[in-house]
């Protein structure tokens, strides 16, 4: 067994037991690798111990990787970093999942370059849910609006909501800005059918996520170890 597959066991060993603790079943929890700054192998090692969605946060790097793992057409890819107009055609031709729509200008644009012979590209609304200036994410009391104009565009798929809530060290602190968040999403799923996904929780906040109702969850370091930055360009 690799170190990535060790890792890939233990990460959803702690999802299970999560998910134990309160009630709910761990098939309930889709485990998404972040695979940012990780070469395309790491990615093949992964998806050989069974991972199938992975998560990139820089365009170009992702696109690069789902060009090089074309050969595997099962895997699923989603885009989770900031998103720039300039680069929103690399996601909307590449790209299964977005997960970083916060303003309607990138959602049309991201409908209008979908390519036709694609599905409708999943999308999440981001919403900056502690309201630090540093993150992207629109305010909880902009989400109606926006979900409405995503709803209305063919090439889209409204699927739910996502968030990076601020570092807390403390689990009640943790679990009460994951509660908003699932608040947020419970009234969302009211209005549209094909809500389901709520994207909450990281390696340091993943099981009070998971407590709250997140519905999928974004491991990188615990499962493909420290990323090295310096030798990757942020695009």
């Amino acid at each position: 067994m690799t170190s990535i597959q060790h890792n890939l066991q233990q990460v959803r060993q702690r999802i299970a037991a999560a998910a134990a603790r309160c009630g709910r079943a761990p098939e309930e929890i889709t485990l998404l690798a972040v695979s940012k700054t990780k070469p395309a192998s790491a990615v093949e090692e992964a998806a050989a111990a069974g991972q199938i969605p992975f998560g990139e946060n820089y365009v170009q790097e992702g696109v690069e990787k789902v060009q090089a793992l074309a050969a595997h057409p099962h895997l699923e890819w989603h885009f989770i970093g900031p998103l720039q107009s300039n680069k929103s055609r690399l996601v909307a031709e590449n790209f299964a999942w977005c997960h970083t729509v916060d303003r309607q200008r990138i959602a049309q644009r991201l409908n209008d370059q979908r390519p036709l012979t694609l599905p409708p590209l999943n999308v999440l609304i981001q919403v900056n849910i502690s309201d630090e200036n540093s993150k992207s994410g629109i305010m909880l009391e902009a989400l109606s609006e926006l979900a409405q104009q995503i709803a209305e565009l063919p090439q889209l798929r409204l699927r739910g909501l996502m968030a990076i809530p601020a570092p807390e060290s403390d689990y009640d602190r943790q679990l009460a800005v994951c509660q908003q968040m699932a608040d947020a999403f419970q009234q969302l799923k009211q209005h549209y059918a094909d809500v389901d996904t709520l994207s909450l929780g990281m390696s340091d906040d993943m099981e009070a996520a998971i407590a709250a109702g997140s519905t999928m969850v974004r491991i990188g370091t615990a499962i493909f170890g420290a990323r090295d930055y310096a030798s990757k360009p942020q695009q």
